[in-house]
């Protein structure tokens, strides 16, 4: 019936599962049915905050549900890729929080697993719902900006470190995710990553990519758990105009500056400096989250690719494997 509530459960009750689930459970339509976690006192917060729930130690309770439609996946990394064929393969629909897997090889897996059970794999990239990079999309797609040179972002902070993940793979997945999507969809032709261990021997807390694409586009991330600043912030740089998203300003998130080299009519070959006006365009106040949750379950009602699907997680974490690979054939030498 296209009036039936979509059914869907939500495991992992960490950090970042319970917002997952408080957004689903607020979707007009979705019925979050099940919070599942290994924890119990995981279990006992979820239980306090979405009463209406089932409270399950173990996934396969949720998998053995019929009337289930969807699951979505907040568990630890390495979990994401074998959790996500499993949920699948039980004939459910598949959310999962980025990456989507650890290798080309697992997601690969997963991807393949969606077409075969014919179900809807969506990955949470969340910067790509984000009100802010959605406007830099809209301007970069319409030619506000010209022809787009290069993208740089800063993702910093003096942030957790991680022992299963480094800052590559832990923030890195968003930004490579934001380069992707602005680049509409094109994968980079060379990447180079180096990196450095300060803090835990063997993962690395600041990591530095670049990567260089067929069409010209070049693009620069700086990721750090170990920095004075927190920033989250993109640049593009376009023939005709520039852009930033500022994730952490509290207004005028966005901001256009016309500013460039014009041809000056007056010699040949000479350009000369444009410094026009500066303006932040308005953007939606919505959370990203929920931006996200609401396309998951439209991709399920639509029967349709959601715009973060498990073919872009794929890419994302393609490019993520190579910029590994370069990370460790460029580290430093120990004695």
């Amino acid at each position: 019936m296209a009036d039936a509530p979509v059914r869907i459960g939500v495991a992992g009750l960490g950090y970042w599962g319970p917002n997952i689930a408080r957004n689903f459970a607020a979707i007009p339509g979705v019925e979050l049915r099940w919070c599942c976690d290994a924890s119990e006192p995981a279990r006992r917060r979820a239980g306090s905050m979405f009463p209406q729930a089932r409270l399950a130690s173990d996934l396969h309770e949720l998998l053995a549900d019929a009337e289930l439609d969807a699951v979505a996946l907040a568990t630890p990394v390495p979990s994401h890729a074998e959790l996500a064929v499993r949920v699948l393969e039980a004939g459910k629909h598949c959310f999962v929080e980025k990456p989507l897997a650890q290798s080309v090889a697992g997601a690969e897996r997963a991807v393949a697993a969606a077409g075969a059970a014919g179900r809807t794999l969506m990955v949470g990239h969340l910067l790509e719902y984000h009100p802010g990079v959605r406007k830099l999309k809209e301007l970069a797609d319409g030619g506000e900006l010209g022809e787009i040179y290069y993208i740089y972002g800063n993702r910093l902070n003096l942030g957790k470190l991680r022992a299963d993940e480094n800052a590559l793979w832990s923030l890195g997945a968003h930004d490579v995710s934001v380069v992707l999507h602005l680049a509409g969809g094109e994968e980079p032709v060379e990447v180079v990553a180096h990196g450095e261990s300060y803090v835990r021997t063997g993962v690395e807390d600041v990591v530095f990519c670049f990567l260089r694409f067929a069409s010209g586009l070049s693009a620069h991330l700086h990721l750090s758990w170990l920095d004075p600043h927190k920033e989250r912030r993109f640049t593009v740089v376009g023939s005709r105009r520039m852009a930033t998203f500022d994730d952490m300003a509290l207004e005028g998130k966005v901001t256009v500056y016309d500013k460039g080299f014009d041809e000056d009519a007056q010699g040949y070959g000479e350009y000369i400096t444009r410094s026009g006006d500066i303006f932040s365009p308005r953007i939606a106040n919505a959370e990203p989250l929920r931006l996200e949750c609401e396309e998951f379950v439209a991709a399920i009602r639509e029967r349709r690719p959601p715009a973060s699907d498990g073919a872009s997680g794929l890419r994302v974490v393609r490019v993520l494997e190579q910029l590994q690979r370069s990370l460790e054939e460029s580290g430093r030498s120990r004695a």
